[in-house]
């Protein structure tokens, strides 16, 4: 199991560090920690297991964000880092690709950082990302294969009401996206197609 942690000594944006992800044995404890490299301020992640291989998606918030000072900047990224998995030792980081960038990002006072967080991958390899500075949710098509980074802050599934700062985000069996709103409680279910289906 991977965590993110990104340090603000005293809660302050301003004192805010790259962080690392933290591995988990399955009994809680920790075993390893992967640091450096393209991860710079860890905001969410999912994982998925192919054989002897966990590929974890990350999304990053601190690239340029704490010098901006509060301005928005376009630099949040999502990183896929592969691990190789051993019987009896720690997980063994493989390979390391940018595979998403140009994500709004800002220091907040009350959130700390707003940037792109919740991610969900579906069965045919796109990964959605809640970006919660655009208010929308984005998609990186072939993101277990893609070989460099999709511009831009991916492509837009959806934007605007009834997504209110989407924050967590799943892909739930036959595909939809399922995202949570920051501001109002609420969900929100919508298509690959980018039809909302259901809010509740």
């Amino acid at each position: 199991v991977g965590d993110g942690n990104l340090p603000a000594p005293d809660g302050k944006s301003s004192r805010a560090t790259a962080g690392a992800l933290t591995i988990l044995n399955a009994s809680g404890h920790v075993v390893s920690t992967i640091a450096g490299g393209d991860i710079n301020g860890p905001w969410d992640m999912t994982a998925v297991r192919r054989g002897d291989r966990a590929v974890l998606f990350v999304t990053n918030v601190l690239n340029g964000t704490v010098a901006a000072n509060g301005a928005v900047v376009h630099d949040g990224t999502v990183v896929r880092i592969v691990l190789r998995l051993h019987e009896g030792s720690n997980p063994e980081v493989i390979s390391n690709t940018v595979i998403g960038t140009g994500f709004g990002e800002h220091t907040d006072p009350n959130a700390l950082v707003v940037g792109p967080t919740g991610v969900g991958l579906d069965e045919n390899g796109t990964l959605y990302v809640s970006d919660s500075n655009g208010n929308r949710i984005a998609a990186i098509p072939d993101a277990l294969t893609r070989t460099s980074a999709l511009g831009g802050g991916g492509i837009t599934l959806i934007s605007g009401a009834p997504l209110d700062d989407p924050l967590g985000l799943t892909v739930v069996p036959g595909g939809d996206i399922v995202s949570a709103n920051g501001n109002n409680g609420r969900v929100v279910e919508t298509t690959p197609g980018g039809q909302v289906v259901a809010t509740r």
